[in-house]
């Protein structure tokens, strides 16, 4: 009478299987710290809003000067009912008007009007102008037309 225990062969057979409730474990643990420990985020943006006040508007509406930058360099300056115009390579003058412009002491907004066809290096001499002489209220007009 024999006992029959394992395989004939004589070697045993190695278990090759990970115990993964241990890791289940672990991993939940550490989901539920992460969970815990995570501030609560707030979508909110903070914004500082103008307060109102009882003011009234300013009496005068403000002045407005326009320069138009035809296709050829042609700048014309008009303001009110008036309009002047002044040739390409007329630098001194536009440079003259732009200073009476940043002299004054409630500076008028000037409305850069550039053609869709003007070379560049003529909107920029009036915006470098404009900013080496101190024009504050400046912006570019018509953008609609190069859409």
């Amino acid at each position: 009478m024999s006992m029959n225990v394992g395989n004939s062969s004589g070697d045993e057979e190695v278990m090759v299987d990970i115990n993964t409730t241990p890791l289940i474990d672990v991993m939940l643990v550490l989901l539920i710290m992460f969970i815990i420990t995570i501030p609560i985020q707030t979508h909110a943006v903070k914004m500082n809003m103008p307060v109102p006040t009882n003011a009234a508007p300013p009496p005068t509406p403000p002045i407005i000067v326009v320069i138009n930058v035809d296709f050829d360099g042609t700048i014309t300056w008009v303001t009110g009912d008036s309009s002047e115009v002044f040739q390409p390579g007329d630098r001194n003058s536009i440079e003259q008007r732009l200073a009476a412009v940043a002299a004054a002491a409630d500076q008028p907004e000037v409305h850069l009007r550039p053609n869709k066809l003007v070379e560049y290096r003529y909107v920029a001499m009036v915006m470098a102008t404009a900013q080496r002489l101190g024009v504050t209220k400046i912006g570019i007009v018509g953008n609609e037309q190069f859409l």
